[in-house]
């Protein structure tokens, strides 16, 4: 049921396989390496895709011995965008999990980022017999959904993504620059352009009506072993976010990172891949 795909120049990122799912969606991945699964799970916004967030990651995973899965989720990158439904986090999670049903995955460790994060936390929470073990970078998930758009990289994402007149390259990696990041020059012309060019694939459906609840009450139920990242000059997740997952996932350990905003697996893509290698080869 999954159909390979060729790559062409005109394409901003590399282009995987299909996977058609039950629910008639069809979803877009990149499948590499072998051995224990890893998924990564990114988050919303302008141009996301499973390979713009983790292009830095998957590779060190590969290169140790897992079989990664990068997915794009349900409204984002090659996956299908429909115009015509609305997106709540159970979406997010039944398109993930038909996913990994359909190419055979039976037990893996989510990675996730913001909303990757949401969707990690949730899965978690439905299918615990399923997941080894969780890796979360600022996951949304934890707080009433008000409250994240009081932030104001999260207003101006919305604002950016929902505009009715076209986003600019410009545009881009002004909100890029100041909401995703600490420094600045992680922001280079070729991600923009990658971004910008996705983002022109995309519609506005998935953030209008993205729905996401509050799982703090939850989280004592996540028994597995989870690694938390949170960078010290976040701008777009509240910092309660930190203490709610330290104190309620019981097998979390969390780490803050100084000189991090939203991306520390961008900011500090070696200390983040030889950190989760670690905990995916000894807990």
């Amino acid at each position: 049921m999954n159909a390979p795909a060729t790559n062409t120049p005109t394409k901003p990122v590399p282009e995987g396989q299909y996977a058609q799912l039950p629910n008639g969606y069809r979803m877009h991945y990149l499948d590499e390496g072998s051995g224990p699964v890893v998924v990564f799970l990114h988050g919303s916004g302008s141009g996301a895709c499973g390979y713009s967030n983790f292009k830095g990651n998957y590779k060190a995973l590969v290169n140790a011995g897992y079989r990664v899965i990068l997915p794009d989720l349900i409204g984002y990158g090659y996956s299908d965008k429909p115009d015509d439904i609305e997106y709540p986090l159970s979406l997010f999670i039944e398109c993930v999990k038909q996913t990994l049903d359909v190419i055979g995955v039976q037990r893996c460790t989510l990675i996730g980022n913001s909303l990757g994060g949401a969707i990690a936390i949730g899965y978690a929470l439905e299918h615990p017999q399923q997941i080894e073990k969780l890796v979360l970078m600022a996951p949304g998930g934890v707080e009433d959904q008000p409250d994240y758009f009081k932030m104001p990289a999260m207003a101006f994402m919305k604002e950016v993504f929902m505009s009715p007149e076209p986003v600019t390259a410009e545009r881009l990696r002004y909100f890029m620059e100041n909401a995703l990041v600490h420094d600045k020059s992680h922001i280079d012309d070729e991600l923009v352009a990658e971004r910008h060019a996705l983002m022109r694939l995309q519609n506005p459906q998935v953030v209008k009506t993205m729905s996401v609840p509050n799982m703090t009450a939850h989280l004592g139920q996540i028994r597995c072993p989870a690694l938390g990242f949170w960078g010290i000059n976040e701008k777009m997740m509240p910092e309660t976010g930190i203490l709610k997952l330290a104190k309620g996932i019981p097998n979390l350990r969390m780490i803050t990172v100084p000189q991090c905003g939203h991306w520390v697996m961008v900011e500090h893509r070696d200390f983040f891949n030889r950190t989760v290698v670690d905990f995916l080869a000894n807990g």
